[in-house]
């Protein structure tokens, strides 16, 4: 089992109950990892950082990923939640928003447009694209 400081456990403990026993175990692991790997982020380099790179049960670990049931719209909440108490718990929040465009298509997909793509486009270069503004 993964030990970690004290200050860590108290900060993870939030998102205990979002995850079953077996998951939250390699999900520790996973996360610890991604923020101590320098350059792409991939699962194997995570368990490589971990230690477990030769670990006879690798594949588990990609498995948190892609089969196991966990909410990341819950995680992502309950993150921001935990920010907002520690970094603003009385004063106000100030939100900034851009205007990416949200390229998806589809049948079911409606209400696209054609916009000017402000991540690609310049002063001097206009560059549209087809989808959704956010």
């Amino acid at each position: 089992m993964l030990k970690l400081p004290a200050e860590m456990t108290t900060f993870w403990s939030q998102f205990v109950p979002l995850f079953t026993p077996w998951v939250w175990a390699h999900a520790q692991v996973l996360v610890i990892g991604a923020v101590l790997t320098l350059g792409k982020r991939a699962v194997t380099a995570v368990l490589s950082v971990m230690g477990l790179r030769q670990n006879q049960h690798f594949q588990n670990y990609p498995r948190v990923l892609n089969r196991a049931r966990w909410s990341s719209r819950a995680i992502s909440r309950q993150g921001l939640q935990g920010l907002v108490q520690v970094f603003a718990p009385h004063g106000p929040i100030l939100l900034g928003l851009d205007d990416t465009v949200e390229r998806r298509r589809g049948k079911k997909v409606t209400a696209t447009g054609i916009y000017r793509d402000p991540a690609r486009s310049s002063h001097s270069h206009f560059i549209k694209v087809s989808g959704l503004r956010g």
